[in-house]
């Protein structure tokens, strides 16, 4: 007679920001003529009796074919329909009409809907036949024009046949409409769960969960929703419970697990409540251990669809108690957890995972709204006051909701009163909820949160790592910890992020450490505070961190500093001070526990005699009047780096723009933990350490120390140094030792702009992985590069390279050594595959006015070249030869085994006296502006008209400028007058000469 309850396909809710309210437990549709006086009279007088509001359309004769708005409304605002489907249902438009806005309700609020079948079959009302599809018959006739509303007509009725309901053939009626109002009474009289008045932005997180949900899908799930406190975790499992409760055959939401749990028997108190919740008024469940409450709830739970919410649960064994497994579940069961510790949720292996993120502003603003001004924006005069709250509270439901309650109602005066106080002591009720993440920390954990929350909030991971893990702590493990409580985030450029509400939670952790005297707090940052602790010198052992931001040139924020004023402070680790202002010179205690000092406008002339350092990590000094410190700062007036033996755990030491910086001390080169050391612009540098033992060192520059000229020795493997610069620097040579390079260095930048470097030792050939050398925009060479570029030093006197090993170079460029013929270039190269396109610029290698642009291309592979004697060991595959600008006398005897040669370039070799021979399949020679060349057998013989010459190849030659040559040549024709016009058009080509007179070579 009856078919079993389950109530599938209800969607999320609508977006309405106001959460809903029902004013009527049911809505009853039927077809008057049928039933109204029959049936649905004794079902709505059952109803009533049983306490369940239920509408009922009292108007028999109803006019039109429209559903009035009242009908309408009453539809909306039930929170159950019955439908009594009976014979001649069909038959009516009003009953058709009524029954498409009631699903549309079940769609869009979640309305509901349980048909009664009165005396037809649902299959019959699913086809629309028998007599039930000739009562539509009657309908359709009627609106046979109107083809879309009669589709609709007769989808509805499919949809509402597939619902599961109740069905009456032949029985007893009484008995029928009993069970109705049973399962009906159970629907209504479950309290729907309260939730917060507006839901501004959690409808698309509904949404997203519902899909993680899928509960149209009859397996088992478990689904967990993490966030921070006070993100509307709770608030979302509440709205989606309400929305999907009544499809399961039993459900329960356990409110409050972690504080419950904490309770003596809570764990027990809670397997009672969740049997209860499922047996309801049949028996009372009072289990008396947790092991025999897990195997009712296994036992009753099985073969039951559940649907089971766990709210704030903290605890692994609280999850164990209460939803061991899935296999305590019947098929088509969800189980939803809420946390904030998303480790949780991977520990117990729930199928997914959501995390709530924070409202974006839009939605923080109308949510602040609604509750500062019960409207969806701000008051005019209120908008700029109400962005200040915004940004506060960074999207956090829990603190626009707090604190757009507390501003209601209030002036403009009072509003800015009482944000300044939030400032300073955050809201109450916004703390406890936050705090209880932090309750769950270990003692270990705490500490690296409030270290965060104080001085670290924003800084890159691996440098909060290092400082934490050198205070004994276990970073990795606390700051896992930190972001599975969702304390703390990674964002994804490796910093940590923390919200302000979370960051001014730690602080009011710390200030009711003491409330009334901060020198006993263990960290300091409200500026108030720390001026009064360090002028009075009432620091203690407690403090163990200073920091205080403040604006720059704020003339009334001065804090005066004594010799004192640190002395009791025998604890503290980190002292950061951005922008605040001091006096005062000199300190007679600084602690040695000290693992940061970040001081901008620091008033010290030199750090305490007794400051050793120890376990210094980053020591920065800047804008202040320092004269004698070691650390990393940027200060004018600092002559000296003084020994920094002490500091043996020092990791990185900047230098920046200390412009009368002359001397950094040995002690530098021998900081075993050192992995980077960056000198700028300190433009008076000359003493720097003459020795470098740096084992962890990965980065060294020297930049824009223009008046260092030694480059130390390297005295040890130093097997992570990837990067050196000395761009900017005077640099002479770099020294042999620094094949000790190997095998790490990659980028070798050369100093740019500089014209003192001399030499570059042989031993750079070592370098085996360098992969870049970089002179201004110059790139370069060695094993494994293809492109060495080096410009602008005009004294490099000596360039010996010795590299065996180069195997694969492209382009070798020299640019603007004037100098560098009067020793030599060595290469000595051997190659795998001998390239054909090896490129050498050697433009500006006289004295004289250069060339508007470099020297063209030098295609060869080079061996053993010695530009002085200019021999030639070996063959080679050379096509292009390009001695341009060179102080060169004469070429070298033995080039004429350069077979594959095809373009020689001599021009503006002006010491060039002679060209005795050229390769023999040479085929173009450019020698314009040789002034002193005076000997060149091979063309002389090719104006001889009857002396045959091997350059057969040979078809274009520029001797334009070569005046003694001209001389030479025109001396030995008949005509003198043909080869003066044709070199002094510059153009000498086989067979034709441009300057229209018979040509001296046609013969040749």
């Amino acid at each position: 007679m009856t078919s079993s309850m389950s109530f599938l396909g209800l969607s999320s809710s609508s977006s309405s920001t106001v959460s809903s309210m029902w004013f009527y437990d049911v809505f009853l549709s039927f077809r008057g003529d049928d039933t109204r006086n029959t049936f649905t009279a004794h079902l709505y007088h059952a109803l009533l009796q049983n306490g369940i509001h239920t509408y009922i359309d009292e108007d028999e004769l109803r006019r039109g074919d429209e559903i009035s708005p009242a009908l309408l409304q009453a539809i909306e605002n039930s929170r159950l329909s019955i439908i009594v489907l009976s014979e001649n249902y069909a038959s009516s438009i009003w009953c058709l009409d009524e029954l498409l806005n009631i699903l549309n309700c079940k769609e869009t609020k979640q309305q509901i809907v349980l048909p009664i079948f009165y005396h037809v079959n649902p299959s019959d009302v699913r086809n629309q036949r028998g007599s039930f599809g000739e009562a539509l018959a009657i309908c359709v006739g009627k609106f046979n024009k109107d083809v879309k509303k009669v589709q609709r007509w007769k989808a509805a009725l499919q949809e509402v046949a597939n619902l599961a309901g109740y069905e009456l053939e032949n029985g007893n009626e009484s008995k029928f409409i009993q069970e109705i109002v049973q399962e009906v009474s159970r629907i209504v009289n479950y309290s729907y769960l309260n939730i917060a008045k507006y839901l501004v932005g959690m409808e698309s997180r509904v949404q997203d969960i519902d899909l993680l949900l899928s509960i149209r899908m009859n397996d088992i799930r478990m689904v967990g929703i993490f966030g921070v406190g006070g993100i509307g975790k709770t608030t979302i499992a509440k709205k989606i419970y309400n929305s999907i409760f009544s499809q399961f055959d039993v459900h329960c939401f356990l409110t409050n697990v972690r504080e419950t749990s904490n309770q003596v028997g809570g764990l027990v108190q809670m397997q009672n409540t969740l049997l209860n919740e499922i047996l309801k008024a049949y028996k009372c469940f009072d289990v008396r251990n947790v092991d025999r409450g897990v195997y009712e709830l296994k036992r009753k739970l099985c073969s039951r669809r559940v649907l089971l919410i766990l709210d704030d649960v903290d605890k692994l064994v609280q999850l164990e108690t209460l939803a061991g497994d899935r296999d305590w579940f019947g098929l088509g069961s969800r189980i939803i957890i809420t946390t904030r510790d998303q480790n949780l949720l991977n520990n117990h292996k729930v199928d997914s995972k959501y995390e709530v993120k924070r409202l974006d502003h839009n939605e923080a603003l109308e949510l602040f709204s609604w509750h500062a001004f019960e409207e969806d924006k701000p008051i005019e005069d209120y908008v700029e006051l109400s962005k200040q709250v915004i940004s506060y509270a960074e999207g956090l439901p829990l603190a626009l909701t707090v604190l757009g309650s507390d501003l209601r109602g209030q002036s403009i005066n009072q509003w800015r009163s009482v944000l300044d106080k939030y400032k300073r002591i955050p809201s109450k009720n916004i703390q406890e909820v936050l705090c209880i993440s932090y309750d769950g920390l270990d003692d270990n954990e705490k500490e690296i949160f409030l270290d965060i929350a104080f001085f670290f909030k924003g800084q890159h991971m691996d440098y909060v790592v290092k400082i934490l893990d050198s205070c004994g702590f276990s970073p990795d493990n606390g700051i896992k910890r930190l972001i599975d409580k969702c304390l703390i985030t990674i964002t994804i450029h490796n910093t940590l992020w923390m919200h302000d509400l979370l960051q001014d939670m730690g602080k009011e952790i710390v200030r009711k450490e003491s409330r009334k005297e901060p020198c006993t707090r263990s960290r300091l940052w409200f500026y108030e505070d720390v001026r009064y602790v360090l002028e009075e010198n009432v620091g203690t052992n407690n403090v163990e961190g200073i920091k205080v931001v403040l604006p720059e040139g704020d003339d009334h924020d001065m804090i005066c500093l004594s010799p004192k004023s640190f002395a009791k402070m025998k604890r503290l680790k980190f002292f950061i001070s951005h922008g605040a202002r001091f006096s005062g010179r000199s300190l007679d205690y600084l602690s040695n526990e000290l693992r940061v000092i970040d001081w901008s406008n620091c008033p010290l002339q030199s750090l305490p005699s007794n400051f050793r350092g120890e376990k210094l990590i980053d020591f920065q000094l800047y804008g202040g009047r320092i004269k004698d410190i070691s650390g990393q700062f940027k200060c004018k007036f600092l002559t000296k780096i003084s020994n920094l033996s002490s500091c043996s755990n020092l990791q990185e030491l900047d230098i920046l723009g200390c412009e009368n910086l002359v001397e950094v001390h040995d002690s530098v080169g021998f900081l075993d933990k050192l992995v980077r050391l960056h000198l700028y612009h300190c433009s008076n540098l000359k003493s720097f350490p003459r020795h470098l033992k740096l084992r962890s060192l990965q980065v060294l520059t020297l930049h824009s120390c223009s008046k260092l000229q030694n480059f130390p020795e390297i005295e040890c493997k130093m097997e992570y140094l990837c990067l050196i610069s000395l761009l900017g620097s005077a640099i002479k040579e770099l020294p042999s030792s620094i094949g000790y390079l190997t095998p790490a260095l990659k980028e070798l930048f050369l100093p740019g702009q500089c014209t003192k470097l001399m030499h570059l030792p042989s031993s750079i050939h070592q370098l085996q992985n360098l992969t870049v050398v970089f002179q201004t925009d110059c790139v370069g060479c060695l094993t494994g590069i293809e492109c060495l570029s080096i410009e602008g030093g005009m004294d490099l006197m000596r360039f010996p390279i010795s590299v065996p090993h180069w195997q694969h170079p492209k382009s070798f460029s020299l640019d603007k050594y004037t100098n560098l013929a009067k020793e030599e270039i060595s290469l000595t190269m051997r190659y795998r595959t001998e390239p054909k396109h090896f490129h050498v610029t050697t433009s500006g290698m006289i004295k004289r006015s250069k060339p508007e642009s470099s020297a063209e291309l030098l295609l060869m592979p080079v061996y053993n070249w010695y530009l002085d004697d200019f021999s030639f060991y070996c063959t080679s595959t050379l096509q292009e030869l390009d001695l341009s600008w060179c102080d060169i006398v004469s070429l070298p005897l033995g080039i004429e085994i350069y077979l594959e040669l095809r373009i020689l370039k001599l021009r503006h070799c002006e010491k060039l006296q002679e060209i005795l021979l050229l390769p023999p399949n040479i085929q173009e020679l450019y020698a314009s502006e040789c002034f002193s060349l005076e000997r060149f057998p091979e063309v002389s013989t090719k104006f001889q008209f009857h002396t045959s010459c091997g350059l057969r190849d040979l078809r274009w030659i520029d001797l334009s400028g070569c005046h003694k040559l001209l001389a030479n040549i025109g001396s030995q024709v008949p005509n003198p007058l043909v080869v003066e016009v044709c070199l002094y058009f510059s153009l000498f080509f086989i067979g034709v000469c441009v300057c229209g007179l018979p040509c001296a070579c046609e013969n040749m």
